[in-house]
């Protein structure tokens, strides 16, 4: 797609060498990579983790260069994405709701300059994600809170739960209703303030140290120019969401076959009726592990096609025309669902599968192996696979729009059951 005569994009384009910039967090990848099992064994949350990538400048890497960010496009930063995926899942989930506001505002730079928020991500601040309520709110409903104390500030109030990556944060990009204009907002708000406390309270099975808890809001102070109209969010946030899923599935993906690889090499124990001498030399396991590796190529190639479509909605966004914008949307949100419904099921498959290129050994806790289907499978519940089937074949058939937001929460069915009670 060609934008012409759009001073704006300009300034967010660049031609970047992936290779160039790759190469400097590679080594941090790698010391991630070394302390995951650890991390997974004790359900340690990695703080410094987080911190070697501030300081490497990970959380800028979609900024413009001429601000001080690295200048990649949005493919660019999802093979990145991967590698990191690779070395450990859970940071690039807690990384999630960073780069979805980094988009956001790479996007209202169009309408009004985002410099001041360019320069707090290339200082190294990352931004937290909360917009889930707790408890038995309906469904459609948002129980927090934007208002206005007596003496005329602008306060935040309210709960959230899956506050992915906030935890580890420096500010919170929190979904509530705005009482005073009553809409719906963006409230960005700092995790310094006192009335900010995050709990480390995710107990799920796999991604286990995401920082996903509850985070509590109280009395919180902010200034309009922190609240951002929802409606004003960039539209093709639900498939940005769901491509990191994608290339988190895809490092997931990369990461077990290196990993049986590894021990299928060492592997010196062998079955009476196996078809080597070593396990390393066994057609079938070695069967096993060249089908993983295929999946976790095609899962690559997946999301990184993805990539390619939220780039063109990035652009057509500078394009001016609305029509235009709204086919690229469409087809980012397409493609996102259709990618979704095929990784979920290629690398969970996978990363069965590969156990039977070893014995019950496998499964000793101390190893871990097991990690890859617990994180493949949680990733893959955040988003139910079984609705994105639906709208994709409403789609297909009907024509039907792709939704781009949904929420969640209790039916009002059930308060009718309480009231009948």
């Amino acid at each position: 797609m060609t934008v012409q005569n759009n001073k704006h994009l300009e300034q967010l384009v660049t031609a970047v060498n992936y290779e160039e910039v790759a190469q400097k967090f590679r080594p941090v990848f790698q010391k991630i990579a070394e302390g995951a099992l650890d991390r997974e064994k004790n359900r340690s949350l990695p703080f410094e983790a987080i911190q070697w990538l501030k300081q490497a400048g990970l959380g800028a890497v979609r900024v413009p260069v001429q601000y001080g960010g690295a200048g990649l496009s949005q493919q660019q930063l999802f093979q990145l994405l991967i590698e990191l995926a690779t070395a450990d899942s859970n940071v690039v989930q807690a990384l999630r709701g960073h780069f979805a506001f980094v988009e956001d505002r790479l996007n209202a730079h169009r309408d009004q300059s985002q410099e001041q928020w360019f320069k707090r991500f290339v200082k190294g601040d990352l931004v937290g994600n909360a917009w889930t309520e707790t408890g038995k709110i309906e469904i459609g409903q948002v129980g927090t809170r934007i208002t206005q104390n007596t003496r005329g500030e602008l306060v935040v109030n309210g709960e959230k739960f899956y506050s992915t990556g906030t935890i580890f944060a420096d500010w919170v990009d929190l979904f509530v209703l705005d009482e005073t204009t009553g809409e719906h907002a963006i409230a960005a708000i700092s995790t310094e303030h006192k009335g900010v406390n995050v709990a480390d309270d995710w107990d799920g099975f796999g991604q286990k140290t995401t920082g996903s808890g509850t985070l509590k809001i109280d009395n919180v102070s902010i200034s309009r120019d922190h609240i951002l109209p929802f409606d004003q969010r960039f539209r093709y946030q639900t498939a940005f969401y769901q491509e990191v899923h994608l290339v988190t599935l895809a490092g997931i993906a990369q990461a077990a076959v290196e990993t049986f690889s590894e021990e299928v090499r060492q592997r010196t124990r062998i079955f009476s009726h196996g078809n080597a001498e070593l396990v390393r030399n066994d057609p079938q396991i070695l069967q096993v592990i060249g089908k993983a590796s295929a999946q976790a190529y095609a899962a690559k190639s997946v999301a990184l096609n993805v990539a390619e479509t939220l780039d063109e909605a990035f652009l057509s966004h500078f394009q001016n025309d609305e029509s235009v914008e709204l086919k690229a949307n469409d087809q980012a949100e397409l493609e996102s669902s259709q990618g979704q419904v095929v990784l979920v099921e290629l690398v969970q498959t996978l990363t069965t599968e590969l156990f039977n290129a070893l014995s019950a050994s496998a499964s000793t806790t101390a190893k871990q192996l097991d990690r890859f289907w617990r994180n493949a499978r949680v990733v893959s519940s955040h988003n139910p696979v079984i609705y994105k089937q639906k709208v994709i074949g409403d789609f297909v058939v009907n024509g039907h729009a792709l939704p781009y937001v949904w929420q969640i929460g209790n039916s009002p069915s059930v308060k009718e059951k309480e009231k009948a009670a």
